[in-house]
Order: C-alpha cells, then sequence, then structure tokens
C-alpha cells in the first residue's frame, strides 16, 4: 500500500472497534459527525467522503455496511491495478470483508485486522482462497517480472494444474510454499521461477526476482542520460542481473536533481535513494576503489560502491565494482537476503496545489491524491481548514496573509530536507497564488534572498485547480464565452499605474474582466477608478457578477449593472467579473444566467447569406 488507511466509523455502535483496529493499524479513525464521541477528523457526509479518500488513493477500512461504502466509491472504479484496498467490518467485530484492492493489500490487510481482533476474513479472491497466496502481490522485496501472465497462471491453477515452483532462488521463495501440494503430481505444470537472471517466460509460467541487489550510480553534472544508461544495462548484462532484482538505485544527495539518474530510475522502474557525503563516507572500508579526488570535490571517497552498499545495508557486500564512463560510474551491492526497505531517503517533493474554492466537490482527484501523500500540509490556516478531513493527522504549519514569501520558503528548504510537502492555495496554484513565487526562489540566488542548494534539488510539481474565474463563471453561466482576461486590483506588489493601464487596455479590447482582490481595508478607490474608466467603453447597463464565498458557506451570487457597482458591496472573498459590450443577463425560470456569445449567430447569417 502506497499510503497508510484510514478507519471510517459511522456510529456510536461501532466506535470503540474503530478505535481497536485504529490502534492495530496505527491508523486515524475518522468519523461521522454528530453520531460520534471521538475521533481524530469528523465527517458531515459518508458517501463524500470515503470517495474523496478513495480517489485520493487511500486505503478505507470501514467499520459499517459493505453497501454503503461500494455505493460511495462506484463512480470512481475503473481500473482494478490502479484503485486502493477497501474493506468493511461488520460492526460486531465478526467478519473483516475486503471488497476491492484485493491483490493491492486488501486481503494481507484483512487477514492482519482478523487476526488482532480473532474475527473472520472473508477473502474472496479466488486465487487466495484456492491457492493461499496472490500470485501478482509478491512480498515486499520481490518483483513479478511478467505480471501480464498472472491470469493465464491463476486460471490454469484454478483449473486444476500443479504449479512448480523452480530457479536459483526458489530456496528463500517461503512465500510460494503454500502451492507445493496445490495439485497431484501428473497435472499440467505452472513453473513459478524465482530468479535475479533475466529469464524467458511465456504463459502461463510466471517469472518472479528477489530484489537481493542495489545499485549504486555517480555521474558528473550534465551527464548525457543515454550515457549513464549504457553504463548499467552493460553491468547488468555482465552481471546477469534482472532490473527487477534490484531494490533500488541509489547516489548522493546531491545528484538528487541530476536528470540522467531520474531517467534511468524510471526506466529501469526502480525507486531512487539519497545518501549524504558522511553518511557514503561511512561505507568507504568496504569499497575497492576508494578516490581522493572524489574526496576532495565531494566529501566522501567513491558514490558508486558506497551509495550501492549504504542502500543494501550493513550484510551486504559488492558483488560488481565500479564500473565507469567517461561520465557516469555504477556499481552493484548483494544483500544474503531480499530487501524489503532500502535504506537511504527518497527526494523531497514540493506539490504545489491549488484546492478551487474550497469545496471537496472542486478538488482535482490529483490535488487530493498529492494532499494524501504529504507528510506536511503547508499554507494559509484557513485554506488549510477547507481541507476537512482529509488533512487530520497530518502536520501543517499555518502562515498568515502576508507571510507568502516565508511560507514558500519553508516549503522548499522542507523538501530540501527530503520531505514530502503539500503547499495549499485556494482556487489555482498558478493564478495569483503560490507557484509563481516558488519558482522566483528558486530562480533568486541564495545570496539574494533565494533557497538553498538542497531546495533547489528537490521535486516541484504544480496540480491545478478550480480558479475563482471558473468557479464564478460556472454558476453564472457562461460568460466566459469569449475572450477574456484577469486583473488583480492589489497594489501591494504592482504599482498603482500599471493596474490602471491593464484596466484602460482591458476596456478598449472590450475584454470580459475578473478583477481579483477587488478592495481592502486601506484600498477602496481602485475599484471605483476601474468602473469609472470602463463606463467610456461600454454600456452603463453591462452586467456584472458579484460572486462571494464560491464553494463554501454563505456563497452568493449578485448581479448589477456597471453604473451601480460600489465598492462597500464588494469584500477580498468577492470576485468581480465585469461583461464586455456583449454580454447578457438572461432570465430564465431558475434565475438570472450570465452569457457572452461567441458570435455564431453571425455566423450563420453569414452562411445562410
Amino acid at each position: 500500500m502506497a499510503q497508510d488507511p484510514v478507519v471510517i466509523c459511522l456510529n456510536r455502535a461501532g466506535e470503540s472497534l474503530a478505535h481497536r483496529i485504529a490502534r492495530l493499524l496505527g491508523a486515524p479513525v475518522h468519523g461521522r459527525a454528530g453520531r460520534m464521541e471521538k475521533a481524530d477528523a469528523f465527517f458531515p457526509n459518508a458517501l463524500e467522503h470515503v470517495r474523496e479518500l478513495f480517489a485520493a488513493g487511500r486505503p478505507v477500512v470501514g467499520v459499517c455496511a459493505a453497501g454503503i461504502l461500494v455505493r460511495a466509491v462506484a463512480p470512481l472504479l475503473h481500473d482494478k491495478r490502479a484503485e486502493p484496498p477497501l474493506l468493511a467490518v461488520s460492526d460486531d467485530g465478526a467478519a473483516v470483508v475486503p471488497l476491492l484492492g484485493g491483490h493491492r493489500g486488501a486481503n494481507r490487510l484483512a487477514r492482519r485486522i482478523a487476526e488482532g481482533l480473532g474475527a473472520q476474513a472473508a477473502v474472496t479472491t479466488a486465487g487466495d482462497v484456492a491457492l493461499g497466496v496472490a500470485l501478482d502481490e509478491p512480498p515486499a522485496g520481490w518483483t513479478l517480472a511478467n505480471p501480464e501472465n498472472a491470469r493465464a497462471a491463476m486460471s490454469a491453477l484454478l483449473g486444476g494444474a500443479r504449479a512448480h515452483v523452480d530457479g536459483d532462488e526458489a530456496a528463500r521463495a517461503h512465500w510460494l510454499a503454500p502451492l507445493d501440494t496445490a495439485s497431484p503430481g501428473d497435472s499440467p505444470v505452472v513453473d513459478l521461477i524465482c530468479t535475479t537472471e533475466p529469464w524467458p517466460v511465456t504463459p502461463p509460467h510466471l517469472l518472479y526476482h528477489p530484489q537481493l541487489f542495489t545499485l549504486g550510480v555517480g555521474c558528473a553534472r550534465g551527464c548525457p542520460p543515454e550515457e549513464l544508461l549504457a553504463l548499467v544495462e552493460r553491468l547488468l548484462a555482465e552481471a546477469e542481473i534482472a532490473p527487477g532484482a534490484l531494490a533500488a538505485i541509489a547516489t548522493l544527495d546531491l545528484k538528487a536533481d541530476e536528470p540522467a539518474i531520474h531517467a534511468l530510475a524510471a526506466r529501469l522502474g526502480v525507486p531512487l535513494r539519497l545518501f549524504t557525503a558522511p553518511e557514503l563516507e561511512a561505507e568507504t572500508p568496504r569499497t575497492e576503489n576508494p578516490s581522493e579526488v572524489v574526496m576532495a570535490e565531494v566529501g566522501t571517497h567513491g558514490v558508486a560502491e558506497n551509495a550501492a552498499l549504504a542502500a543494501a545495508g550493513p550484510t551486504a557486500h559488492l558483488a560488481h565494482p565500479k564500473r565507469k564512463t567517461a561520465m557516469a560510474t555504477a556499481a552493484l551491492a548483494v544483500a544474503p537476503e531480499p530487501i524489503a526497505r532500502p535504506n537511504g531517503r527518497a527526494r523531497g517533493r514540493l506539490a504545489v496545489v491549488g484546492i478551487g474554492p474550497g469545496a471537496a466537490q472542486w478538488r482535482t482527484p490529483e490535488a487530493s491524491r498529492l494532499i494524501a501523500e504529504a507528510e506536511e500540509l503547508v499554507g494559509y490556516g484557513l485554506y488549510l481548514d477547507l481541507l476537512g478531513p482529509i488533512a487530520a493527522g497530518k502536520k501543517r504549519r499555518d502562515f498568515p496573509l502576508g507571510g507568502e514569501e516565508a511560507r514558500c520558503r519553508y516549503a522548499l528548504e522542507r523538501a530540501g530536507e527530503g520531505a514530502r510537502v503539500a503547499l495549499v492555495s485556494s482556487g489555482d496554484a498558478g493564478i495569483y497564488a503560490m507557484g509563481a513565487l516558488v519558482f522566483e526562489l528558486l530562480d533568486r540566488a541564495e545570496s539574494a534572498g533565494g533557497v538553498s542548494d538542497a531546495a533547489r534539488r528537490a521535486e516541484v510539481v504544480m496540480a491545478p485547480g478550480i480558479s475563482a474565474l471558473q468557479a464564478a463563471a460556472a454558476r453564472a453561466g457562461a460568460p466566459l464565452g469569449h475572450d477574456f482576461c484577469a486583473i488583480s486590483l492589489s497594489d501591494l506588489l504592482t504599482p498603482r499605474e500599471d493596474i490602471l493601464r491593464r484596466i484602460r487596455s482591458a476596456a478598449e479590447g472590450d475584454f470580459v474582466i475578473a478583477l481579483y482582490n477587488p478592495v481592502s481595508k486601506k484600498r477602496r478607490t481602485l475599484l471605483a477608478e476601474a468602473r469609472d474608466i470602463l463606463l467610456a467603453h461600454r454600456p452603463a447597463d453591462t452586467p456584472v457578477l458579484l460572486a462571494g464565498n464560491l464553494g463554501r458557506a454563505g456563497e452568493s451570487l449578485r448581479y448589477r449593472r456597471l453604473d451601480a457597482l460600489e465598492a462597500s458591496e464588494v469584500d477580498m472573498l468577492t470576485l468581480v467579473l465585469i461583461g464586455s459590450s456583449n454580454t447578457r443577463l438572461l432570465e430564465l425560470g431558475e434565475g438570472a444566467r450570465l452569457y457572452t456569445p461567441r458570435g455564431y449567430a453571425r455566423r450563420i447569417d453569414g452562411d445562410l447569406a
């Protein structure tokens, strides 16, 4: 499982059991608001909350009826290989039922819960029931090289075929032992081959690799990815090691942002692990090719050999010492047993996340997933509060309004330390939000107020969100049907004259205009100036939308004429959307709707003419 599970409880009847399961798993309890006395987080709507957790890839254990969980996630089901575990536990704790994700950890999780409760795990996956093992879900430290054969293998075994465990590493494959007596000896045979070597296998036979090896690599800055890849492929071919037998690729943390190393990890499908120079130097007594030159450059006598040994652990030894090219080095270490958890740390990641207006249904699945995966949440306190139960139990760092640079700097530096951080903005993080400031800090020299080199080596990803502009337009109708622009009236970071110049240009261009940050406690006149500029270029009855608290409690949509727009009706949580000369306010049975025609009527008239 990529993420820790959440225990869901809907009433007091199951509350005690929910907390007992949570203690078994080291997991938080999320409870239905008003129906439980104690929980790590409360939610108002069970279906929406379970659906949100499931969409974010979070395993869910529900102390409730199975039907509730099924109805919650049904709209999201499309790929069993990607869906997280979903389990139902009866209120009396007698039955634990893995509903989804049986081969992604749900069956194993069900058995763990059942053992702790003294209950029955109602596993229904055919392979698990009949064979006692999930062939397409090998334990940690093992990989299945040809998962596309798993269905054929399982069908053959269920149809009476006999499993034959074979290969150089068969003795270590204790998890396959239940299959030794699965069928009579005269039945057809499905070979389950366990080896670290590449091996041609045809259906229905399966090839398993014990992850006994770690690959240490080093390279000069700007090393061509193809050079490092070619070196590693030659080394693996010489050693007769399949990529699936690698538990990790390891290197010096100074190389955390090296494109060649990330391309290699992606190509081989192997996780990357990083070490500091002192951590690598501690491995020097076990290496074969220490270098004073490397020591002078990076603070350790070796990178490739040292990193391979550090990742594999103290019982490992060098299997293949350093090989090198003009710009790259590589070495292999081997451990006596499969490596379930390689040493080292992953590259830190800063996810700059836009959560939309705040309502869960307006938050993208990608944003929810990045928030769920984050170890720490950073942002303005109000925006973090809007996340609700999905953020429960996570470390969070709140910053006030006005602390934007400190907020971004902190998030980047934490990612530079190896943490997975989500920097949360409302709307879209790239629109009047933190995205641009993050890259500005990365662009500055550290001496000029930028961030550390470690922070620059962290991964930065941007997740789009529904902007206030889009949310307001959707609520109103289709006012963005033709050309539009957005202008912020905040003069804290933009000179006042620049703002007015942009308003004049937009007015002359007859754009639909979204005004962000229309007023503040100290700034009350710019909105009136914008109105007067626009009145010189479009009719007095041009429709204006005042959209406040979109997607939140207290949401409001109010329409005004342009000549009646007053700053007293607007606050910082209001988006002001001003129509073009063509924007129309349409009165319908359900209320007024705003739209800006694209010009189809003119095209149709011209075609008919």
